[in-house]
């Protein structure tokens, strides 16, 4: 990957609806060739999709929390069925393996504290092996969303 590349993985992360036409101008190339590193940095895997960033509050989800999951090592299938199920719950928004404790670190976005405390009881303290479940509340964003440095 040259810094071409990166020119167009930046501005594609500022803007991913650019046309390439528009693409191809702010990264100084030829239409074609943009064109052709573009489809190589999608084949490559380098962008893995496009989407549209949805304001939470749209969806009425204005209640956000950090649930830290610690599991119990009974089984080798354990972290596999565990993933698996936390990976079934649209409001866990990401979910990601640590090392250490806890080993897990669930982003949740619910209506309200009710809803919230419902998802709590009814699914997140059944997922499969767990021992502990710890919960933050998500005062402000302050860093959100921002573009992979190049």
């Amino acid at each position: 990957m040259d810094a071409i590349d990166r020119k167009i993985l930046a501005e594609l992360q500022q803007d991913g609806r650019l046309t390439i036409t528009e693409l191809a101008a702010r990264v100084q190339l030829s239409v074609s060739p943009c064109h052709r590193r573009l489809r190589d940095l999608e084949q490559q895997g380098a962008i893995r999709g496009y989407r549209a960033v949805v304001d939470p509050t749209a969806l009425d989800l204005n209640f956000e929390a950090l649930v830290f999951a610690t599991l119990r090592w009974q089984a080798p299938d354990t972290v596999t069925a565990f993933e698996e199920a936390v990976t079934a719950i649209p409001h866990v928004l990401q979910a990601q393996r640590l090392f250490g404790e806890p080993d897990y670190l669930l982003r949740v976005a619910t209506t309200d504290l009710a809803s919230f405390q419902q998802l709590y009881d009814q699914q997140l303290a059944r997922l499969p092996g767990v021992q502990r479940l710890t919960s933050t509340l998500v005062m402000k964003h302050v860093v959100e969303d921002r573009p992979l440095p190049g």
